[in-house]
């Protein structure tokens, strides 16, 4: 895939804290296990501030979680993602000059993302304070090819002198994870959870095997350095850092060039991380670095080709689509040991910890681009059901499983209940994602190994949160995805998410009953059929709520009684609200942090009327702060559904820039991978208007007055099809697969081949 699009390039770089750290976060590397922060291999002077970060996916430790009051069943342990051994340190010496960003003179500066290659760009001309000139030339990649290994090219070039140079490439196990006291989005104890407990040298390469503090869990870092040229080697550990330092003659014009691998081996990936990342570090050798740029340019011409979207008449829109795009594939967990967090792999915001943002805004596109990575992403599910039922245990729930708001490894992360455990809709978003794949894979083998038996376990805690009250079924006291409004009296997004659930737990009983599986699985969780009967009358009876007067759908059982707050008085610089109110200031008010009924809607739409759509997003959208990044994408989708073209592209321009124009100040923290799925879901579930539903694939095509046309792909069972909207028309192309019945605005069509529809009357031409 040839795209000019494919390729993010900063031309001027400000080496203000500000832009060091934002750039840091844009130009990391990942590759859904190991993730690397873009600092600046020679490092910042002192007293500017760096989160020097190196990640590994679902890799943590223990830490304290202290309460106030130390009621039962509060979370007193959470767990954190580390920041690793730092292999990126190389310090240039030009003889007695030592190269540095913030010395000497700038001649020319870029840095660039190559999302087609799967690499970052550093390039850099510079003029010594003595008046040595030279051009650097940085290429960094995490390997989709082999998701353990991150290597450094790094090139130097002297351009009006020949002379020693000399490089010192670290490999440092004495590291800290980032904290912010001020910000609750990041951790604020600053606590050392890893401790090195071997550094040695072997065969020329650096190992470092370190141990977490508390869960017992243990990594190596493996680092090997390939001086291109002749050279003088030594090598010294000090502290646990391991230096080798590599003295060699330039000459005027020629290039000296250092390859610097890295391996990262963790203990609940590997039996014996020591020894596997010997063996992960012979792989990487046994092959060319070119070889390896290949593999890596390879595996994303499969994903873009899954994928890709493309945009005409907007570049700037495009390259920022791409890039979201792009960072999804970064940061999303390849294993059943993870999922993928708030920020990916790109720093430590939120911990590392993964929320419902996977299944109800990434999984979406990787449900119908890449399902293979949605069904990873589902058995990681799988893998802390037994979990989730202890969860539900000390949540006072007798049978079922309750998924923990947030968690790396299984256990519940949320210090603050009201807005984190009591979100109980995360089971009716887990459950909603299985079903979303089943549908659009019709993969029933994953339903009978494992997403039967966490839909089924989900269900009963609906059973036991609910209750039956004058033939109607209530769900009290539990939090909606508005976290700026928590403990309420049913919720409208969970108690309409929970019948979708509960409807299809009585489906997939019955698409699995005739299964050679059905008895060992009944059995196995002790399913009864009274409980399934349970389930149907629940559906049934689900009190949804609806005011007749305003005529929408209340967020809550309390929410129209509150007094409304009014946004428009309040300071610019008071926003987001969480870090300047007190939380039962908000919860008091009218007032929305993010989308809630709105997002029901988006998902579940055909439970309400479009006039009951229409004015509860007209009600809501006032209330709204946007402080969640969660927020513009859903409701950019459904002004697309309700005819308000304008102001849903307005969303979306908004949602895809939100990390490149760092709109939230705070991508310093890391990237917002939940709003990139979210940005994808804008023009494909926005603009083309596409459903995924038991009945089949919707489509209702807008396009934006700006764009001259936009197309993009959806594998739909054995199938992929292409759309391309334009002006006047529409064209459904069948790429491969078999041939589908599609819904093309309300009307059904048989694609074999291609299909092309008027857009402005809405008439069938075949070609």
């Amino acid at each position: 895939m040839q795209n000019k699009y494919t390729t993010y390039i900063l031309n001027e770089q400000k080496l203000d804290n500000y832009n060091l750290l934002l750039n840091e976060t844009l130009f990391h590397n990942a590759n859904g296990y190991i993730g690397v922060r873009s600092v600046f291999e020679e490092g910042y002077p002192d007293g500017f501030e760096s989160i020097r970060g190196q990640y590994i996916n679902g890799f943590y430790d223990f830490s304290q979680m202290k309460q106030a009051e130390n009621l039962y069943g509060l979370t007193q342990e959470k767990q954190t993602m580390l920041n690793i051994a730092d292999t990126q340190s190389i310090i240039l010496h030009l003889e007695d000059e030592k190269f540095s960003m913030f010395e000497g003179k700038v001649l020319d500066s870029i840095r660039w993302v190559d999302m087609e290659k799967g690499v970052t760009g550093r390039y850099v001309q510079w003029r010594s304070p003595k008046g040595k000139e030279i051009e650097l030339t940085i290429i960094r990649m995490t390997s989709f090819h082999q998701l353990t290994l991150f290597t450094t090219s790094y090139e130097v070039k002297p351009l009006n002198f020949s002379g020693e140079i000399t490089i010192e490439s670290s490999h440092d196990g004495n590291v800290l994870n980032y904290t912010d006291c001020n910000d609750p989005r990041v951790a604020d104890d600053g606590i050392r959870y890893l401790t090195p407990i071997s550094c040695e040298i072997k065969k020329g390469a650096s190992y470092i095997t370190s141990k977490t503090t508390k869960s017992n869990c243990t990594i190596t870092s493996c680092v090997k350095n390939i001086l291109l040229q002749d050279h003088e080697r030594q090598f010294t550990i000090d502290n646990n850092n391991a230096i080798c330092q590599m003295t060699t003659e330039a000459n005027l014009g020629g290039t000296i060039k250092l390859i610097k691998y890295a391996v990262f081996c963790d203990s609940i990936r590997y039996e014996d991380c020591r020894e596997q990342a010997g063996v992960e570090l012979e792989k990487a050798l046994s092959t060319s670095l070119e070889s390896l740029y290949k593999k890596q340019e390879d595996y994303l011409s499969v994903y873009w080709n899954n994928c890709d979207v493309k945009i005409e008449g907007d570049d700037e829109l495009s390259r920022a689509m791409h890039y979201n795009l792009y960072q999804l594939i970064q940061s999303v967990g390849k294993d059943e040991h993870s999922n993928i967090a708030p920020k990916g792999l790109s720093g430590e915001g939120y911990e590392g910890h993964y929320f419902w943002d996977t299944e109800m805004y990434i999984e979406p596109f990787f449900t119908v681009t890449n399902p293979s990575i949605t069904k990873n992403l589902i058995n990681y599910r799988f893998s802390i059901l037994e979990m989730a039922k202890e969860n539900a245990r000390i949540l006072g729930h007798s049978k079922g499983a309750l998924y923990p708001w947030r968690t790396i490894m299984g256990k519940e992360c949320s210090g603050y209940f009201p807005a984190g455990s009591a979100q109980y809709h995360i089971n009716g978003d887990i459950a909603y994602s299985i079903i979303a794949y089943y549908l659009a894979t019709k993969d029933l083998s994953l339903l009978k190994e494992k997403g039967g038996e966490i839909i089924f376990e989900t269900a009963r805690l609906w059973m036991d949160t609910g209750n039956f009250h004058n033939d109607i079924f209530y769900i009290n006291d539990i939090t909606g995805p508005d976290e700026y409004t928590c403990i309420v009296n049913n919720n409208y997004y969970t108690n309409v998410i929970a019948q979708y659930h509960l409807n299809w737990a009585v489906k997939v009983y019955d698409l699995l009953k005739n299964t050679e599986i059905f008895d060992e699985l009944v059995n196995k969780i002790d399913l009864k059929f009274e409980e399934i009967e349970d389930f149907h009358a629940a559906a049934d009876a689900m009190y949804l709520a609806y005011d007749s007067k305003l005529k929408i759908n209340p967020q809550d059982d309390s929410f129209l009684q509150k007094r409304r707050l009014d946004l428009q008085k309040i300071p610019k610089d008071k926003f987001p609200l969480l870090l300047y109110y007190h939380p039962l200031h908000l919860y008091r008010h009218q007032v929305c942090k993010q989308p809630d009924t709105i997002m029901a809607h988006f998902i579940i739409e055909d439970v309400q009327s479009l006039e009951t759509m229409r004015n509860s997003y007209d009600y809501y959208e006032e209330i709204t702060t946007h402080d969640s990044s969660l927020s513009d994408c859903i409701f950019g989708i459904m002004a697309a559904k309700l005819g308000m073209e304008e102001k849903s592209f307005d969303y979306f321009c908004h949602s895809a820039k939100l990390d490149l124009k760092d709109k939230h100040k705070n991508t310093k923290h890391g990237i917002h991978t939940a709003n990139m799925g979210g940005n994808y879901m804008a023009i494909v579930y926005g603009f083309g208007g596409f459903r995924l539903k038991e009945e089949g694939i919707f489509f209702a095509p807008i396009l934006p007055v700006k764009w001259v046309s936009y197309q993009f792909k959806i594998s739909y069972e054995d199938s992929r099809i292409i759309i391309i909207v334009k002006e006047d028309i529409c064209c459904f192309r069948l790429e491969h697969g078999s041939a589908k019945t599609i819904h093309v605005y309300d009307k059904i069509y048989h694609l074999k081949d291609m299909l092309i529809i008027n857009r402005r009357y809405n008439k069938e031409e075949r070609s």
